[in-house]
C-alpha cells in the first residue's frame, strides 16, 4: 500500500471511528457533553456574553439567520441561537441526534430551519446564507486539511458582515493531543489561530470561558471574519 493510501486510509478510520463512538452516545444534553452536562448554564451564559459581543462590533452581523455545527440535539440552538435569529440550521453527522432534536427543540420550531444530516468534512453551507456559522466542541473532529476546506467553504456561506464563531478546548501545553477513544484531536491556542490564517479569516475578539471546572481543558471562543485567502499557502497544505 503506498504513502496515498495509507493516509486515505487512516483519515477514513479518523472519522468512522468517531462517528462509531458518537453512535453509542446517548441521545441527551449529558451526553451531548460528555458526561459534564452540569457545566451546560455555565457554557451557555458565557456563549450569550459573547454572542452579544459580536452584535456590537463595527459592521455587525444581522440576526436573520445562523448554522449551529455539530449540533447534536441542539442544545446550543435551543438555549441560545434561536433566542437571537430567526432561522437556526443545523448540521449533525448523527440523524439519530436530529430525529431527537425535533422533539428536544418542541416549542422553538417556528425559529428552526434545515437539518443538514452530514459531516463537517463533506458540509458546504448555501451561498451567502449565513449571519453566523456558530462551531463550538466540534472541529477536534476534523482534520487540518478538512478544517481548512470547512473554513473556506464557511467564507462562502456567510452573508455580508457574517461571522463564525468557535468555541473549543485548548490544550495547555504546546501539543496537539489526541483522544483516541473519540478520535478527535485538542488543538494548542497557536495550532488554531494558524488553521484559521490558513482558511482565510482573521480574529477579530478572543475570550477565554470562564467558571468552569478544574480538570477540564481550557475553553476560548473566537470571532472570525473572513479575509482574502492566500492561495499558495492553502494549496501547500491541502496537498
Amino acid at each position: 500500500m503506498d504513502d496515498i493510501q495509507k493516509n486515505d486510509k487512516r483519515t477514513e478510520n479518523f472519522y468512522s471511528d468517531a462517528a462509531n463512538y458518537w453512535s453509542k452516545v446517548p441521545a441527551t444534553e449529558d451526553g451531548m457533553l460528555g458526561g459534564f452536562g452540569f457545566i451546560s448554564n455555565t457554557d451557555i451564559e458565557g456563549s450569550e456574553l459573547f454572542l452579544r459581543s459580536a452584535f456590537k462590533l463595527k459592521n455587525p452581523p444581522r440576526k436573520e439567520y445562523a448554522l449551529d455545527c455539530g449540533s447534536g440535539i441542539g442544545r446550543i440552538s435551543k438555549h441560545l441561537l434561536t433566542k437571537h435569529f430567526k432561522k437556526v440550521d443545523l448540521v449533525e453527522q448523527n440523524s439519530e441526534f436530529l430525529e431527537a432534536a425535533k422533539t428536544y427543540l418542541a416549542g422553538r420550531t417556528k425559529r428552526v430551519g434545515e437539518f443538514f444530516p452530514i459531516g463537517l468534512q463533506n458540509f458546504c453551507p448555501e451561498v451567502g446564507k449565513y449571519d453566523v456559522i456558530w462551531c463550538q466542541w466540534v472541529l477536534g473532529h476534523l482534520q487540518d486539511n478538512d478544517f481548512i476546506k470547512f473554513f473556506s467553504h464557511c467564507q462562502a456561506g456567510l452573508k455580508e458582515n457574517g461571522v463564525v464563531i468557535v468555541k473549543e478546548n485548548i490544550t495547555s501545553s504546546e501539543n496537539v493531543e489526541v483522544d483516541t477513544q473519540d478520535s478527535s484531536v485538542t488543538r494548542p491556542l497557536k495550532e488554531l489561530q494558524r488553521l484559521f490564517d490558513l482558511a482565510g479569516f482573521s480574529s477579530v475578539k478572543e475570550q477565554k470561558q470562564s467558571r468552569l471546572p478544574r480538570g477540564l481543558y481550557p475553553v476560548y471562543m473566537f470571532i472570525l471574519r473572513p479575509r482574502k485567502i492566500i492561495r499558495n499557502s492553502v494549496s501547500n497544505v491541502l496537498q
